[in-house]
């Protein structure tokens, strides 16, 4: 295909791409910055366009992938990384000071609950908290790999059942010692 027929090409289907920009973009002068990336990009990249096929499909492919990346760098652009020790920059606004004591103690009881649950459930459920996948624990205990998801949710369901039974209990002994 030569230059002049890509041009006359392409200039019939400007109307169509500046609506699909718009489309995209929901702002004018957004879309006409994606209309002109695209017509850069097709123009120099017109010795890829294959004669026979669709040049509109070409040309709104090359649009929206345009589209989808600019997305992508404007989301990226908009996460923090703070590299500071500590997360200094992030915690800085914050002027509550936390006491880890109330977390080491809901830690240990947690750790005894654990302790409490049977054998045959609580030994895939430690290991799966310690990193090994499914079918690592699978392996290893020489068990089915659906047996060990089950265990798993079971020592989850029986320790969720253990807080809610704990602490239910202590919310109603401190409404009693108030009222």
């Amino acid at each position: 295909m030569s230059t002049i027929e890509f041009n006359d090409r392409f200039n019939t289907m400007s109307v169509l791409l500046n609506s699909f920009a718009y489309k995209l973009t929901k702002n004018v002068e957004d879309a006409r910055d994606l209309f002109q990336e695209t017509a850069y990009r097709a123009m120099t990249n017109k010795d890829k366009f294959a004669p026979g096929t669709n040049f509109k499909a070409w040309l709104f492919t090359i649009m929206k992938n345009i589209f989808i990346n600019n997305y992508r760098k404007k989301m990226k652009a908009n996460t923090i990384m703070d590299s500071t020790d500590n997360m200094y920059y992030i915690n800085s606004g914050s002027t509550i000071i936390s006491n880890g004591a109330e977390s080491n103690i809901m830690l240990q009881e947690l750790c005894k609950m654990v302790d409490h649950l049977e054998e045959g459930i609580r030994i895939p459920f430690l290991m799966h908290h310690h990193g090994y996948k499914y079918q690592e624990i699978a392996d290893s205990m020489k068990l089915p790999l659906g047996t060990v998801k089950s265990r798993i949710f079971f020592a989850r369901r029986d320790l969720k059942a253990m807080i809610k039974a704990r602490y239910d209990g202590l919310a109603e002994m401190r409404s009693r010692k108030v009222g």
